[in-house]
């Protein structure tokens, strides 16, 4: 019976990390076009009907060219550091009760807190395995980005588990079985997309990837199929962030196709803001975090404490 319960493990685990690589896939492929459209072209429509079949086309050219290793770099972490970030954007994926909600864990949130924040990791071993300067750079810069918006990222959406009663993901159904809390807590949404944003590296502060100055960032060395999985973490982790901020605040009833139609607007609009915005640049995206963000985030905190509290004593 136990060896049963692994198996059928097994295979569920494989079919969520499928789904997952084949939603990525169609993502790549959704932005070509997208941005296609917005710089007045057609995007890719040459390979199969449509170019549906151009995602996969662009797997088979990146994991059939040749791997190529800088002599001077750290070969051992250089060519672990991609695995160990793909790694880390799938395993995330299992904080999700996809087909019943009883076998969620009480600490979801925590989880998901957690392992993105583990995602720096990475992108600094990549940075300094690499042995080259604009490398270490991106991976400098990716590092005190991220770490700088952690901090506002995790206040503000501790200002929403004050109203969750819990760090369980299911407890957001609940809440917003009547009204969503995007209509409750506006300015909460916007500062926590936008901090979103930031932590995916994306548009417009995907400063560790600044080609005008850095080539091509911390990836630079990279190519076949180390940099097929740089390119897949990043791109699994913004499907991920669309159906956390769902989650959080568009209802999060993903037993409902519905809750999918949201998460593809949110991918919309992170491909939307990459074709419309331009890069910042770095000192003030540093000056917008430290003197504008962690503020605001604490002040948020504070402000939705006491309105808990009171609500708490005067029995509402």
């Amino acid at each position: 019976m136990i060896m049963k319960e692994i198996y059928f493990s097994l295979i569920y685990y494989f079919i969520l990390v499928l789904c997952v690589l084949i939603s990525v896939a169609y993502l790549t492929l959704f932005e070509r076009k997208i941005l296609g459209y917005i710089q007045i072209r057609k995007g890719p429509n040459k390979v199969g009907f449509l170019g549906l079949v151009q995602p996969f086309s662009d797997a088979i050219k990146l994991f059939t060219k040749e791997q190529v290793n800088p002599i001077m770099s750290n070969f051992l972490l250089y060519y672990l550091s991609p695995v160990f970030m793909l790694f880390l954007s799938l395993i995330i994926w299992l904080s999700f009760p996809y087909f019943y909600w009883k076998i969620d864990f009480d600490f979801s949130i925590l989880f998901i807190i957690s392992l993105s924040s583990m995602s720096v990791y990475g992108i600094m071993i990549a940075g300094w395995s690499s042995n080259s300067i604009y490398s270490l750079l991106g991976g400098i810069r990716s590092i005190a980005q991220t770490i700088s918006y952690e901090v506002s990222m995790i206040m503000l959406i501790m200002s929403l588990l004050i109203y969750n009663c819990g760090f369980s993901i299911f407890n957001f159904f609940q809440f917003q079985e009547y009204i969503w809390f995007i209509f409750m807590f506006f300015p909460l949404s916007l500062m926590i997309f936008v901090v979103f944003l930031a932590e995916t590296n994306r548009t417009p502060f995907d400063l560790s990837e600044g080609e005008s100055e850095l080539v091509s960032g911390f990836n630079v060395e990279y190519s076949s199929g180390s940099f097929a999985m740089i390119f897949l973490s990043e791109y699994s982790s913004i499907i991920f962030m669309s159906m956390v901020y769902s989650l959080f605040f568009l209802g999060g009833n993903y037993y409902s196709l519905f809750f999918y139609f949201k998460v593809l607007f949110l991918c919309y609009l992170w491909i939307w803001i990459r074709g419309s915005l331009p890069r910042i640049r770095y000192d003030k995206l540093m000056n917008l975090t430290w003197t504008v963000f962690l503020p605001m985030s604490l002040y948020m905190f504070l402000l939705n404490l006491n309105f808990f509290l009171f609500l708490e004593v005067f029995n509402f």
